[in-house]
């Protein structure tokens, strides 16, 4: 039987006070195969479980169109953007997407580019310095990104755009300041990246071959028309924002070093599949996104349980990369769990579920496991010392965070003749 609590109210301020933590608290709260309650005045079903996976992405049960709230179009994907959509127009746009995104060579690109930005970075500075990591690795990877996708960029810009795509990131779920951080940066970033398209059309300047702009820039819809300038611009952003948005799992990579620094040990030989199954457990392991929504397409029955037409279906997806009956032990962190198989898609959800070729699961996330897995891998053959600080990851927070945004000091640059070793502040 679904679970209630009590009278069906509206918990949109549970919502704000749990966060993270809201939809597995109902869960607990009364167990059974969903959770019922209602949310900014709604309707709303959870699900959870590889089966409900399956359920939440078949487009015959559930559609996006509809469902994302205004502020969340405002802020992470914009309007009009692929994640809006389904059908037919959703799968031809994704191929867009996944030309671009899921090619081994062109990710082993973009991975070099961000690797070459990191290097530099530290280089640069010298021996000694003192980093907040989660701010310095959002500028390296928008100055890896862009030079991936062939968005110039100079010295100058890198800064102010790095603040604009974590601000994107940053405000989507959150009233007050963050919000409108993230609402300004979206409107000043399509207005430049829209100038760029034009620029690219009109011949004014010239796109690197192959390169993320160029294939943006000349992608036509299903009708056989160009995008406009300006919805072209909210796709490009939605290509290079995300790859920034690692910067939250390079943080929670660094906490787990510093928590469980056994690990280091066997990142810093080098093992390449480890380092994956590293990423993976932090994708799982740490909090990125809640949940994801959609609306009924009509009157459903999932696993018995109505479900009525137009009410929001909610996927719990920091609850079910946290249940126990898909991952023995879920709060401890062991990357041991992906060693020698890939994850199910239908099980581990860190952004989304299911088949990124057909459905909406995000087409980066091949991505985002290889860059977290190189940034792994040079965390633990650096040389740094992790002062005193708060680390606290607040699970109220949407997006979690540390609090500190982790401060390292005394950093130096790695050479072939120093063992790189972590000395722990007090």
């Amino acid at each position: 039987m679904a679970t209630r609590r009590g009278p069906v109210l509206d918990d949109t301020l549970g919502l704000a006070l749990g966060g993270y933590a809201w939809l597995p608290a109902l869960w607990r709260h009364g167990g059974g195969r969903a959770v019922r309650t209602r949310v900014m005045g709604q309707p709303a079903v959870a699900l959870r479980g590889p089966d409900a996976v399956r359920f939440f992405y078949d487009e015959r049960h559930v559609r996006r169109h509809g469902a994302i709230p205004e502020p969340v179009r405002a802020t992470l994907f914009g309007r009009r953007a692929v994640h809006t959509l389904d059908g037919a127009d959703h799968r031809h746009r994704k191929v867009m997407f996944r030309s671009v995104l899921t090619d081994p060579r062109r990710v082993a690109a973009l991975v070099d580019q961000v690797a070459a930005a990191w290097h530099e970075a530290v280089a640069a500075a010298g021996d000694g310095r003192r980093i907040v990591l989660f701010d310095e690795a959002s500028r390296v990877l928008t100055t890896g990104v862009c030079a991936w996708a062939g968005i110039p960029l100079t010295g100058a810009d890198v800064a102010p755009l790095a603040r604009d795509l974590v601000a994107l990131v940053d405000g989507f779920a959150t009233p007050g300041p963050r919000h409108w951080r993230a609402r300004r940066a979206r409107g000043r970033r399509e207005r430049w990246l829209a100038a760029l398209i034009g620029q690219v059309r009109a011949g004014t300047v010239t796109a690197m071959p192959g390169s993320a702009l160029e294939v943006v820039a000349a992608y036509r819809g299903r009708d056989g028309h160009l995008m406009d300038a300006e919805l072209a611009a909210v796709e490009l952003l939605n290509i290079i924002r995300p790859t920034v948005a690692v910067s939250w799992f390079v943080a929670f990579t660094a906490h787990a070093l510093h928590r469980w620094p056994e690990q280091r040990d066997r990142l810093r030989t080098g093992d390449a599949a480890y380092a994956v199954a590293f990423a993976h457990e932090v994708r799982r392991f740490y909090p990125f996104a809640p949940f994801v929504g959609g609306r009924a397409v009509t009157d459903l029955t999932w696993q018995g349980q109505h479900v009525r037409a137009g009410s929001l279906v909610l996927l719990d997806i920091y609850g079910q990369n946290h249940d126990a009956t898909l991952w023995p032990d879920p709060y401890r962190f062991d990357p041991g769990r992906f060693v020698g198989r890939a994850p199910d898609p239908y099980e581990l959800i860190p952004q989304g579920g299911a088949d990124a070729r057909t459905g909406h699961r995000c087409p980066g996330e091949d991505v985002t496991v290889a860059l977290l897995a190189a940034f792994a891998g040079r965390l633990a053959r650096l040389d740094y010392t992790v002062p005193g600080q708060d680390l606290t990851i607040s699970l109220r927070r949407i997006p979690a965070l540390p609090r500190s945004r982790v401060v390292l000091t005394d950093v130096h640059r790695q050479t072939p003749a120093v063992e790189p070793a972590v000395r722990r502040g007090v």
